[in-house]
């Protein structure tokens, strides 16, 4: 199986362009249109599980179907992570640490039943549901996280940015220069994405006043969706290239 795409810069830009888009696509549905948390989380889960059922069903990468499905992880998990703190009334705290918890056992049980938690030796279906799982409850928390450390912590958009942006640069320094395992740092910097993704989603949509660059939502939504597009456009065309320049007895036939 090689349904997912390799880690490279071009991985974790368009990953911070998807997460950050469904921060504001979340919040376009849920605050823009007024469709209540529970209702859009609904309507999200299930075009996640959509777009989950065909990528499992593919045979190989395909970079708009992936995409969608992280894409569909990111609003649901916006509006997911709105319903828990807000709706219900845990709290950025409380929520963040429920998600947190449910990510290590999902983590936990991955690693148990298929050996390995390195996204580069996923060889079963069983094994591509857990990674999407995983994918979830990160998305999820990120945005509970994010929220948290722009409205509770006394950081602000731009200071929550910029603590995540720090721990981000910590990470790809712990991946040059230490021995600390690929896959811990893989995780590590999965998770952080999505809350740096949500922080600077807020920075994009609120107000000047709030600390804002008050584009809102539909104008955030439309530009990083542009962006995305742009991006997955070069992917395809990058790996089309590999397949013609692919020698004839290493190319398969699908």
């Amino acid at each position: 199986m090689n349904k997912l795409p390799a880690i490279t810069i071009s991985f974790w830009i368009m990953k911070i362009c998807a997460t950050t888009l469904g921060e504001t696509a979340g919040d376009l549905l849920s605050m823009t249109m007024n469709v209540s948390y529970a209702i859009s989380s609904i309507i999200l889960l299930s075009f996640f599980f959509v777009v989950l059922i065909i990528q499992l069903l593919t045979k190989k990468f395909h970079p708009i179907i992936y995409w969608l499905v992280i894409l569909a992880t990111s609003t649901a998990g916006t509006t997911m992570s709105d319903f828990m703190d807000r709706t219900l009334g845990l709290g950025y705290a409380t929520g963040s640490m429920i998600l947190v918890v449910l990510l290590i056992i999902t983590l936990f049980i991955w690693k148990q039943t298929e050996k390995s938690l390195s996204v580069t030796d996923i060889k079963s279906t069983r094994g591509e549901i857990f990674y999407w799982t995983a994918i979830l409850f990160s998305n999820t928390l990120g945005t509970a996280l994010g929220d948290f450390l722009a409205d509770n912590s006394g950081l602000g958009f731009i200071g929550g940015a910029i603590l995540i942006d720090s721990l981000l640069i910590l990470t790809v320094i712990a991946y040059r220069f230490t021995k600390i395992s690929t896959v811990i740092l893989f995780w590590s910097a999965f998770v952080l994405t999505r809350p740096f993704g949500a922080t600077f989603g807020d920075l994009l949509t609120k107000t000047h006043e709030k600390g804002g660059l008050n584009f809102g939502t539909i104008g955030s939504s439309s530009i990083l969706f542009g962006i995305l597009s742009i991006l997955v456009f070069l992917s395809i065309k990058k790996l089309n290239q590999r397949s013609s320049t692919a020698p004839e007895h290493t190319r398969k036939t699908f």
